[in-house]
């Protein structure tokens, strides 16, 4: 990736055509645009074509524009794409789709520097950087009959290859934090992957690329927002691409508990111990959520598979005087866990007074009015007729 930064870098400053090739998904617009951001074009248009996806017998209206009455539908003049560019950057994707035809004439544009709008007679000057990209062999469709070899070599003063995701697999890290801050930036959520999460994506196939991987990320954080995704919650159908004899790492140091305390659960004065929930005796990690473990008064250690090691959360001063907890060496969000932790007995005692909101904050011991800013706060439905929120 810094090789590909470096010649970026070398070939903006010039007016080389480039053709920039890789597949699907690797990022080839993002290096063209970066290669007219640096270049002296900078200021002037930036003007993307996807030449495969435009009808042959429209392709060279697009590109050359044409004059009114050229063709049935043309009731006025138009610019095309060349002129739209005008002393800027012309982007011609998916080349290795342009029929035979338009490739003779983007041939002479090259050539030339010049062009005529369908239907026109005036000659136009094109002063337009290019810069081509394809995922197709070219080499192979000349053997084949359908590129023509002499626009290859106009086009290939100055290739550039985007690499595959599957053979940069030690940057998948740095990409999933550079589209995780984009998100951020886009007020989108993001989900915190956890390293044995981050691992697995390391070993996956990719055949989408950086664009599947980014789908992949907006998902999670959709689904699973500012929360720590585990491997059981990435999607199936990624999981099912790992090697069969793959491992996750283990973990640097042992994942501690939060707290060490005794095993019979701390209850508030006067309250009867409750049975507990059928999903906490069979608990299944991969259909855990953190929030519904905290309702439960159950709190397992991520990489624990016994429930027989979980712990209750303690619900008074005296209790957490006596919890023992250890912190882990690389820390955690402290605030984040908080919230979960505080908006998880939220929707127990609702649960536990069918939703009413002053038996609820009654029972957590604050004020209905504060209990009604926290449902705000948290999106919690209740009782309409006793918290005036809306999910």
């Amino acid at each position: 990736m810094n090789a590909l930064r470096a010649h970026i870098e070398q070939v903006a400053p010039t007016d080389a055509t480039v053709l920039i090739l890789g597949e699907s998904g690797t990022g080839k617009e993002v290096v063209a645009r970066m290669i007219h951001r640096l270049s002296h074009r900078a200021a002037k248009p930036f003007v993307p074509i996807n030449c495969g996806a435009i009808p042959a017998d429209l392709l060279e209206s697009e590109l050359f524009g044409h004059e009114k009455g050229a063709f049935t539908g043309a009731i006025s003049a138009r610019p095309g794409r060349f002129e739209l560019a005008e002393g800027g950057t012309l982007f011609l994707d998916e080349i290795g789709d342009m029929p035979l035809p338009m490739q003779v004439k983007i041939l002479r544009v090259l050539q030339e520097r010049s062009f005529e709008r369908v239907g026109g007679r005036q000659t136009l000057n094109a002063d337009v950087r290019i810069i081509a990209a394809t995922h197709r062999d070219l080499e192979t469709r000349i053997t084949e009959g359908s590129f023509r070899q002499d626009l290859y070599y106009r086009l290939h003063v100055f290739p550039l290859e985007t690499l595959p995701l599957r053979a940069v697999r030690t940057d998948i890290p740095l990409i999933i934090e550079a589209l995780g801050q984009r998100f951020m930036r886009e007020g989108r959520p993001v989900a915190k992957l956890t390293e044995a999460a981050m691992a697995a994506l390391a070993v996956l196939p990719w055949p989408g690329n950086v664009r599947e991987l980014g789908n992949m990320i907006e998902r999670l954080g959709i689904l699973y927002p500012a929360q720590p995704v585990d491997i059981p919650q990435l999607p199936e159908k990624l999981r099912s691409q790992l090697p069969a004899d793959w491992l996750p790492p283990a973990p640097a140091t042992p994942m501690p508990a939060p707290c060490d305390i005794p095993a019979e659960p701390l209850l508030a004065p006067g309250l009867a111990p409750e049975p507990a929930p059928v999903h906490a005796q069979v608990l299944d990690e991969a259909d855990v959520d953190p929030r519904e473990m905290f309702a439960a008064g159950l709190l397992a250690p991520p990489a624990a598979r016994d429930l027989a090691a979980a712990w209750h959360l303690p619900t008074d001063v005296l209790a957490l005087e006596h919890c023992v907890c250890q912190l882990p060496e690389s820390g955690f969000d402290l605030k984040a866990l908080l919230e979960a932790i505080e908006q998880a007995w939220i929707e127990h005692a609702l649960t536990q007074h069918q939703g009413v909101v002053a038996q609820a904050a009654r029972q957590l011991g604050v004020r209905r009015t504060t209990l009604v800013e926290k449902l705000r706060k948290y999106q919690i439905q209740a009782r309409a007729d006793e918290a005036d929120v809306t999910a």
